[in-house]
């Protein structure tokens, strides 16, 4: 007789929670059918009902690390503004324990995702919506005078692609930064990290942080 509908979703519920915690102790190159089934206490032919191949646990572990993502806690955010740019900043950084492990996890996830066409493409979508996320907070800040209309609107196109560029830039930071402090950390601690944005944010506010074709 085959286990009730609740049974099943509860299993597909500690087959997620075992994949996390596979994820946070090896990351994407220590996760097997068989790193999860021990993780669980279960045979790995279980395991295959959920997951035929290992791509299609790579692939539930990135839905996992999505959905753990968009669920993590957040820092209230300002009105609008650079304010509120700099909360979304701090939220993506590895501030705690747990943001270190979620973002070691997603690092180790880029071999895999610059290998597959497919999984590559999903992380580029990824980077889209980031700047996407961003690019409000600057609009609302050139609109409050917080950041300087464009430099050479001639040249950039339009304010618009400008801060298009802009909210690249400042994703570029952010995971410039995130990389650093996972391989240094000491070098790195949240004081340093935080300091850095701000720094930051001061440079956009002077106009420092400029595009390629705004800076030539």
């Amino acid at each position: 007789m085959p286990p009730a509908r609740g049974d099943r979703d509860a299993r597909r519920e500690d087959v997620s929670e075992a994949v996390w915690r596979t994820l946070a102790d090896k990351g994407f190159g220590g996760l097997t059918l068989r790193a999860v089934a021990a993780t669980m206490g279960v045979s790995t032919g279980m395991l295959m009902h959920y997951f035929p191949t290992k791509r299609a646990l790579v692939v539930h572990a990135l839905d996992v690390l999505e959905k753990r993502t968009a669920e993590r806690p957040r820092r209230d955010r300002p009105a609008e503004g650079l304010a509120a740019l700099r909360a979304t900043l701090l939220d993506i950084l590895p501030l705690t324990p747990d943001d270190t492990a979620r973002n070691r996890v997603w690092v180790s996830s880029w071999d895999l995702a610059l290998a597959d066409g497919e999984l590559g493409a999903d992380q580029a979508d990824r980077y889209t919506r980031m700047r996407s996320a961003i690019h409000p907070h600057l609009e609302a800040a050139r609109r409050l005078g917080e950041l300087p209309r464009s430099v050479d609107t001639d040249r950039v196109g339009t304010d618009h692609a400008d801060t298009d560029q802009l909210a690249a830039t400042t994703v570029a930071f952010a995971h410039g930064l995130v990389v650093q402090a996972l391989f240094d950390p000491e070098r790195f601690p949240p004081a340093v990290q935080t300091s850095m944005v701000d720094a930051f944010l001061r440079s956009l506010a002077a106009g420092g942080a400029r595009t390629p074709d705004a800076a030539e």
